[in-house]
């Protein structure tokens, strides 16, 4: 009852985003607060961005997150098995634990594990998401190693009054989904109520029929493996007069899903999160923003109906946040934040908390046609003691919207509890810290009609958390990362085009066995593009998304195939605020696995009607 009390009073979400004004912003350079904890137009940001809307998660259609997410630069993912099932995120060739999750400004993702679980959460109840490549440990500390992604939930307009919307989605593999929203606001109030839901039956997780199965899939189960999720959403928040304002949001996402496996096949998952903030002005030229927050992480597992066990995590936070404007265009933050992690499992831990604080500071200043983003941070964790992280960029604006940037950064992460301590042998509790350091350079240009972005780094990671030969963790590893990546977007004769390109090589870099090997499950090539027009009430649409070779493992003796995936898609505007869309996915039926022997949807066809008021 307490742990309810406290996520009600938790309501809402930790962001400063939205104390900002974001009529500042052009199409082209939108607000984002991602990459500097303030707010800034995205060609301000010294490193590598994304910004996806509401308006391009309608016109994409995409039925998950990493469905949204999938071919931007830098970004790769791991699926074992269709819509629900367990996925893992790979942001600049770093691990899947090395990129930071942040929802509504509230760090997510599970204590034991340390993974977020991007496949949990409901795309319908999505506003925005940004994306920053790179380092950011010396903003946000532990995780930040290839960089940061951001998540804002739906919210009301002040002075947009009431608005009601729904949509609903049918389509291949009996899949349902239904989403319901009520939003408003005045001149200082805003609002915002969602809930949603989706089933589908689900393909065969696993791909059977082989000797090798049991060490992909565990077990050989024929059979479809279904994936249902309930979620709810609540946002408000209201601004006085002198500018302060109290805001808040809750998400909560309940899931069920079935999979092939030996001792358990089902899951029963909760992810939900919460959040609120208060800010304000003491002196014209201090901003203070005061941050409380909750993510709460449980999974119940069975084999059929029977309870095998279950683990829960919990991660509280706070933080305080100030901005001080020293003169024109230069602006200096400090601030301190605070989490504590606790873990609960049927299994038992040696260790089941710990507390982390850190303190930051950064300075961003633009002289003539130079810009200079400062940052330091000191992380002071329960198990590792003091941690110092830092980085430095420098940005030069040429004529005719050019621009030369160049940044290094040095990052961290902790080990999780299911390093440190899983039970029966698996844990290692003299673990490390690990470590990198990263450097980039990076040139980019913004015209009216189009943008385009190059951006080449290198990361090195020391004390690389690996498995040995008996699958016991150690800091036995080294990686080097080296990737390029490009951007390119374009208006031609009325068709919007959205090209993103991605070179990598992520090496293990240990003087071991697998020195030279590539890093498991990432792919060394990603390319995707997006070309949409719309013709007075309908819009036309299509997506190509490829994927060079990679491995599934840390010795590169399981290949997983390149592949080119291409969807289509139209919707009809043939009403004010209705919309009837249709997506035909994956058009060609391409086989191929991101997982070995882990199957992933072939064609599908989906259908949604939607009632949106524009706002």
């Amino acid at each position: 009852m307490k742990k309810t009390l406290l996520a009600a009073a938790l309501l809402g979400g930790t962001l400063a985003a939205h104390a900002a004004d974001q009529n500042a912003a052009s199409a082209l350079a939108p607000v984002i607060v991602t990459a500097t904890r303030t707010a800034i137009t995205a060609d301000q940001a010294l490193s590598s961005v994304t910004v996806i809307t509401r308006a391009d998660i309608e016109r994409l259609q995409p039925l998950s997150v990493p469905d949204l997410l999938a071919g931007l630069p830098g970004l790769s993912f791991a699926n074992s098995g269709g819509y629900g099932q367990q996925t893992s995120l790979f942001l600049r060739g770093s691990n899947s634990t090395h990129t930071l999750l942040l929802v509504d400004g509230v760090r997510v993702a599970s204590v034991s594990a340390g993974l977020a679980a991007f496949e949990q959460i409901p795309v319908e109840q999505i506003e925005r998401i940004e994306v920053v490549r790179g380092p950011r440990s010396s903003l946000y500390g532990a995780d930040a190693i290839g960089g940061v992604i951001q998540i804002f939930t739906r919210r009301g307009t002040p002075g947009g009054g009431l608005q009601p919307s729904f949509s609903v989605t049918t389509g291949s593999n009996r899949l349902l989904r239904g989403q319901a929203g009520l939003s408003g606001g005045d001149g200082h109030a805003w609002y915002n109520l969602g809930v949603g839901a989706q089933y589908t039956r689900g393909i065969n997780a696993c791909r059977i029929g082989a000797a090798e199965a049991f060490a992909g899939c565990f077990t050989d189960e024929p059979d479809r493996d279904a994936f249902r999720n309930k979620n709810l959403s609540a946002s408000g928040g209201y601004r006085w007069d002198n500018g302060a304002e109290l805001t808040g949001t809750w998400l909560r996402s309940l899931g069920e899903i079935h999979f092939d496996g030996s001792y358990q096949n089902r899951s029963r998952t909760l992810q939900q999160v919460a959040g609120s903030s208060f800010s304000f002005n003491p002196l014209p030229a201090w901003k203070t923003t005061l941050s409380v927050g909750q993510n709460l992480d449980r999974y119940d597992n069975y084999e059929n109906r029977d309870f095998v066990g279950y683990i829960y995590s919990r991660r509280n936070q706070a933080a305080w946040q100030n901005d001080l404007s020293m003169a024109d265009n230069q602006l200096l933050t400090l601030g301190v934040d605070w989490q504590g992690e606790h873990i609960d499992s049927d299994t038992g831990f040696l260790a089941s908390r710990r507390n982390n604080t850190g303190g930051y500071v950064q300075y961003q200043g633009t002289f003539g046609r130079h810009e200079v983003q400062l940052s330091a941070r000191r992380d002071h964790n329960g198990q590792f003691g003091d941690h110092n992280t830092g980085a430095a960029a420098w940005g030069y604006h040429f004529d005719h919207g050019l621009r030369l940037s160049a940044s290094y950064g040095s990052a961290f992460h902790a080990p999780t509890f299911n390093d440190l301590y899983y039970p029966y042998g698996s844990g290692n509790p003299q673990l490390k810290p690990e470590q990198s350091r990263s450097a980039e350079l990076g040139l980019s240009q913004q015209q009216d009609a189009w943008n385009w972005a190059l951006n080449a780094y290198q990361t090195r990671i020391d004390q690389l958390i690996a498995l040995d030969a008996n699958y016991f963790p150690s800091n036995i590893s080294k990686a080097r990362i080296r990737g390029v990546e490009g951007q390119l977007g374009a208006t031609l004769a009325g068709w919007q085009l959205q090209g993103y390109l991605t070179w990598l090589q992520p090496r293990n870099d240990d003087g071991g066995a697998n020195d030279g090997k590539w890093l498991p499950r990432r792919p060394g090539r990603t390319a995707r593009l997006d070309l949409d027009r719309r013709y007075g009430a309908f819009g036309v649409g299509a997506s190509v998304n490829a994927a060079g070779r990679s491995y599934d493992d840390a010795a590169n003796r399981h290949p997983l195939a390149g592949y080119t995936t291409a969807d289509l898609r139209t919707s009809w505007h043939f009403a004010p605020d209705w919309q009837l869309e249709a997506r035909l996915a994956n058009v060609f039926d391409r086989h191929y696995e991101t997982v070995w022997y882990f199957n992933q949807p072939g064609r599908g066809a989906f259908l949604t009607l939607r009632y949106s008021p524009a706002r």
